[in-house]
């Protein structure tokens, strides 16, 4: 185990009563299935579909930032797996039994959130230059951060990191839109 390892072990431990307590959520169907929808989401389909709409919708005003936007996305995949790679951090049902896998993971380590990151960064762009779509973006990528913990995906330490990202990554993009 290297440095980091240990660093996100000792995380892990102390996540593992706010992990398991969102987690519980997932043993409601309604519950579950809400949070699976809003993960599947926020795989990468509706980030697509929103780069692609944005000039259909908006014209040319909006070929720039969906152009930003998909730059923005490959640089958050090409950090996220860097640090998946390196921090190696189990996911939280892997690492502990009292949290239920309410929905097949992507890949196998955990620590930061992609989901939340391309939620958090596409969400603040596409708000930042078309406001009209905060009351549907917002909520959406609120959801897909919430699924990650809820289905025993993700810890809140990793949410929290890939929003932090993916926050970082949409105000650098914003000077290029």
């Amino acid at each position: 185990m290297n440095r980091a390892q240990i660093i996100m072990a000792r995380f892990d431990i102390a996540e593992y009563r706010l992990c398991r307590g969102l987690n519980r959520g997932a043993g409601l169907i309604g519950v579950r299935e809400l949070f699976q929808a809003a993960s599947r989401l926020g795989n990468g389909v509706l980030w697509y579909l929103l780069i692609i709409a944005l000039p259909l919708i908006y014209g040319r005003a909006a070929a720039r930032p969906a152009l930003v936007m998909a730059v923005t996305g490959l640089v958050g995949i090409l950090i996220y797996k860097w640090l998946k790679s390196r921090l190696l951090r189990e996911r939280p049902f892997i690492r502990h039994p009292g949290i239920t896998q309410a929905m097949p993971p992507l890949d196998r380590y955990s620590f930061p959130s992609g989901h939340t990151l391309h939620a958090v960064s596409f969400t603040w762009l596409a708000v930042e230059r078309f406001p009209e779509l905060a009351w549907i973006l917002i909520p959406i990528a609120a959801l897909i951060a919430g699924s990650r913990v809820v289905l025993g995906l993700h810890y809140p330490s990793d949410v929290l990191a890939g929003g932090a990202i993916g926050a970082t990554l949409a105000v650098i993009a914003q000077n290029f839109m």
